[in-house]
């Protein structure tokens, strides 16, 4: 009932005609529905609601039909990133999809806002590799790309889940990646120079070679010299080659970060995955786990995200490390700074949703976790995560500030829970997480599902709403 966020019923369809009974019923029964793919939504919004509502669980719907010859697939919605990795690379160890690295993440959730992954900067995200789609509309009708038309079949390529439809397939291109791919991971503390190393990769890693993916991961360690508290900041990058190439590469663009032969280690494609999943000593079957078992953080944490198009300052990033070394040890806070460049410079901010490309340096993942027992001090960390956020404001995108959909954060604006939400109030996050896109979808939203029937705190109302 209202004021619970448990669901009145969770249907778990074992086929299509499942979803649209439970659409059809949901309807009759002034029900909202939410759809959980892998249930990663960083605000639950895919299992919780403040109305009446029920869960669709797509875990049954998760089949990955691979085509080698023509270097294509569908892949159900309930299948996770593991899982599509998993089976194409079964068919094909040189062919993948560009996808994001979180073995457990769903597909169908993933797509919908984005995902940008190990390859992205070669191949771009996953949206930019979808070719068509199998959609359950509002009326329960089942559509493809051809039958939904250019509009919708844009809307659902990155604007958001639960605004369009229930996405029930995606057919995914195929990208190739070579026999061997090579990979280094080193960390710097502050005693190492991480402050001027992370200042100085802003300018190097967006300008790397389409073939790389970098990545810097600031934490806290103990590991200083005199076993203080200090700051560590994790440069890593895989590159699609051998390290014969990767080596000269690397030393001769960023030669401050000291790297030596020992730290690029030559592995295959799938071991990568496993390696940036934290699960290197297991076999590749680890992929089809669902389970959270080996996740980096707990299972309570908040994030919020940035994209950045001006380096920032020395001064900028020394002001950021006594508000990290501040976490108590129940916090476990890790920011994670992403390159952008590469193709991604060269695709239009309107040809999907997804807007943060030309001109993006790199993308800020923050994130704040804290254990079980810490649960009645949440509201502390995510304080902390605000008063980091608000420090961030002045050296990131402005105007607006800009934000990733797949990161879902509801500090940045919300529909109203019970009433209609208006346009302009939807603007506030809207426009953050698709610039002016966001237009867009409002028009095929109200095209395409005028009464507002698939909504949540951050869906696309119609443009009368």
């Amino acid at each position: 009932m209202p004021n619970t966020p448990k669901p009145l019923v969770i249907v778990i369809p074992l086929n299509i005609s499942h979803v649209q009974a439970t659409i059809h019923c949901s309807k009759k029964h002034g029900l909202q529905i939410r759809t959980r793919s892998g249930g990663h939504d960083f605000e639950g919004l895919s299992y919780v609601s403040h109305v009446p509502f029920v869960v669709i669980d797509l875990v049954n719907l998760r089949s990955v039909d691979v085509d080698v010859e023509n270097e294509e697939a569908w892949v159900q919605s309930g299948a996770t990133v593991g899982e599509v990795f998993y089976r194409i690379n079964e068919r094909s160890t040189n062919l993948t999809f560009a996808a994001a690295v979180v073995r457990t993440v769903g597909i169908g959730g993933l797509i919908s806002g984005g995902g940008d992954g190990l390859l992205f900067r070669k191949y771009g995200l996953s949206v930019d590799n979808v070719i068509d789609a199998q959609l359950v509309d509002a009326n329960g009708r089942v559509l493809d790309r051809r039958s939904m038309g250019e509009d919708l079949f844009w809307a659902i390529r990155g604007g958001g889940g639960g605004s369009f439809g229930i996405v029930i397939s995606w057919k995914i291109k195929l990208v190739h990646v070579p026999s061997t791919v090579t990979v280094f991971s080193v960390g710097r503390t502050l005693e190492q120079n991480a402050t001027q190393l992370l200042h100085r990769w802003q300018y190097v890693a967006p300008n790397l070679p389409n073939d790389v993916y970098s990545l810097v991961a600031i934490s806290t360690t103990n590991a200083s010299e005199n076993g203080a508290k200090t700051v560590l900041a994790t440069f890593t990058s895989l590159f699609q080659g051998d390290a014969n190439e990767f080596i000269p590469l690397m030393q001769e663009r960023f030669p401050e970060l000291g790297l030596v032969k020992e730290d690029f280690i030559e592995m295959t494609w799938i071991e990568s995955l496993l390696l940036m999943n934290g699960v290197s000593n297991e076999t590749s079957e680890i992929l089809l786990d669902r389970s959270n078992r080996y996740s980096l953080l707990p299972p309570s944490f908040k994030s919020k995200s940035d994209y950045v198009r001006e380096p920032m300052p020395e001064i900028a990033l020394q002001g950021l490390w006594p508000q990290l070394l501040e976490v108590d040890e129940g916090g476990i806070a890790v920011q994670n700074f992403i390159a952008y460049g590469g193709i991604m410079e060269e695709i239009s901010e309107t040809e999907t949703p997804f807007p943060h490309r030309k001109g993006t340096l790199y993308k800020i993942n923050y994130n704040i976790g804290w254990l079980e027992e810490e649960n009645n001090n949440s509201q502390r960390y995510i304080s902390w995560m605000r008063k980091l956020y608000s420090y961030m404001g002045p050296f990131v995108s402005k105007s607006p500030r800009e934000a990733y959909v797949n990161y879902r954060d509801l500090d940045i604006g919300s529909n109203n829970y019970y009433g209609k939400t208006s346009y302009k109030q939807a603007s506030i996050w809207g426009r953050k997480y698709f610039k002016n896109n966001f237009d867009r979808l409002v028009y095929v939203k109200t095209k395409t599902d005028p009464k507002n029937f698939f909504k949540h705190e951050q869906s696309i109302p119609p443009r009368f709403h």
